[in-house]
């Protein structure tokens, strides 16, 4: 779609956000929609953002979709997931915690679609004092599964299980679980 590359070319999302505990500016999903609105008049596309709530292994998770559609009915999208902290709500009501993690989800999602690098973002190497293990494993898992529910076909989906079958007793088989739920997604026989 040309019109992707085109928004993917001209995007620039400021960090127009600051976190005074963790001293840095951060780009939020609005700050994403804010950039991004004149760039789809400009190429006469629609984006639409939706969620949807997914259990893998014992956690729910909330999934975001981002879909650019442009006046040909061409349509792309990007996938993210993000899940509610484990501590707890922090002083935040539940619903508050559900709607940070949803906003959380769609912003990785947009970053997907339109190739923004978060890699340099504290947003996406902050550990906000938790242990950094911990957290690599959480993110490395999250990634896997993210992988794995990407499949599209039988190919794809037995390529990321070798690719990750090694891992999958230390994540106490929840890559398998999310293999065989694929599997039965795409009408195939469980691995």
């Amino acid at each position: 779609m040309k019109e992707l590359i085109e928004i993917q070319n001209e995007l620039t999302a400021p960090k127009s956000q600051y976190n005074k505990f963790g001293k840095y500016s951060y780009r939020s999903a609005e700050d994403i929609l804010e950039a991004l609105k004149p760039l789809l008049k400009k190429n006469n596309c629609t984006l639409k953002l939706t969620d949807r709530i997914e259990m893998i292994g014992e956690r729910y998770y909330i999934v975001a979709t981002t879909t650019l559609k442009n006046s040909a009915g061409e349509t792309e999208e990007a996938t993210a997931y993000a899940r509610e902290d484990n501590s707890g709500p922090n002083g935040m009501q539940v619903a508050q915690l559900s709607g940070s993690t949803s906003s959380y989800a769609r912003k990785y999602a947009l970053n997907g679609l339109f190739c923004i690098d978060d890699n340099k973002d504290p947003d996406a190497t902050n550990t906000h004092g938790k242990e950094t293990t911990e957290l690599k494993e959480t993110t490395e898992l999250d990634d896997i599964l993210a992988e794995i529910r990407s499949a599209k076909n039988e190919n794809e989906l037995k390529t990321a299980w070798n690719k990750h079958k090694d891992k999958d007793k230390h994540y106490n088989n929840k890559i398998k679980a999310v293999v065989n739920e694929m599997g039965d997604k795409l009408g195939l026989t469980k691995k």
